[in-house]
């Protein structure tokens, strides 16, 4: 089995978790269909900015997972993972335990996990913007009774850390809810394009990653997926304020 073209896979896993999270000025001033795809951006962008200001701090229990299945082997690797976010220091993980095959602990999950936390190092170059996507309004759909923009996504340039497909864009907080997408450049050759799923749900104020599920078929025969479970979330709005006084 090519553990290192399934590896490759798990880059573009934490690329999808760039979620749009903000809270609206006024959520019944427009309707879905009222709006442009480049005035959908700008919402989603202004209130991204002002998530950012007010998110400062969370703590979370990440559920990591990878299953492969050939055609003599079916393994599985998980891996529990506490996250801290603080806006003064950024993310840090602590690997609090793993089951299952070492193998694929060791050389797919803790490798995802490394590579979210690298990717989180120059968000800039990943993120949903104008400048690395072009962006045209598809449709509308109601998700969990909320009605939502479906945008179609397209990367400017063929980066490994881009990715093109679709996403939901919640009409009344234009926080991104959905995503479905595939890599903009395939990360390796013993892999097919991965197919990634992502969502988001809401924690008080906040939108927050939900669940990311990644699945690829490898060349030389087998499936892989790879999935996040993002648990639940400790937010604690004032918590690095307070340190960053001091």
């Amino acid at each position: 089995m090519p553990f290192k073209g399934i590896r490759a896979l798990c880059l573009t896993a934490g690329l999808v978790l760039m979620t749009a999270v903000a809270r609206p000025e006024n959520p019944n001033a427009l309707l879905p269909a009222s709006l442009t795809a480049p005035q959908i951006v700008e919402h989603m962008l202004r209130h991204n900015r002002t998530q950012a200001d007010e998110l400062k701090h969370y703590q979370e229990l990440r559920h990591y997972q990878v299953q492969y299945k050939g055609f003599a082997a079916n393994l599985v690797g998980k891996l529990d993972v506490a996250v801290t976010f603080d806006a003064a220091s950024g993310k840090s993980f602590r690997i609090v335990s793993q089951s299952g095959s070492k193998l694929l602990c060791d050389k797919v999950l803790k490798k995802a996990v490394d590579s979210e936390a690298e990717a989180a190092q120059n968000q800039a170059a990943t993120a949903l913007t104008p400048e690395n996507y072009k962006f045209q309004l598809s449709g509308t759909e109601t998700l969990a009774g909320r009605p939502a923009y479906i945008l179609d996504v397209e990367p400017v340039t063929d980066s490994k850390f881009l990715y093109r497909g679709k996403i939901w864009v919640d009409a009344a907080e234009f926080a991104v809810v959905k995503v479905k997408a595939e890599p903009a450049k395939n990360p390796s050759f013993w892999i097919l394009r991965p197919q990634i799923t992502y969502t988001s749900a809401k924690t008080g104020d906040f939108w927050l990653p939900e669940f990311n599920r990644s699945e690829t078929k490898v060349r030389v025969g087998g499936t892989a997926v790879f999935t996040i479970d993002y648990g639940t979330y400790q937010v604690d709005p004032a918590a690095s304020a307070t340190t960053a006084s001091r």
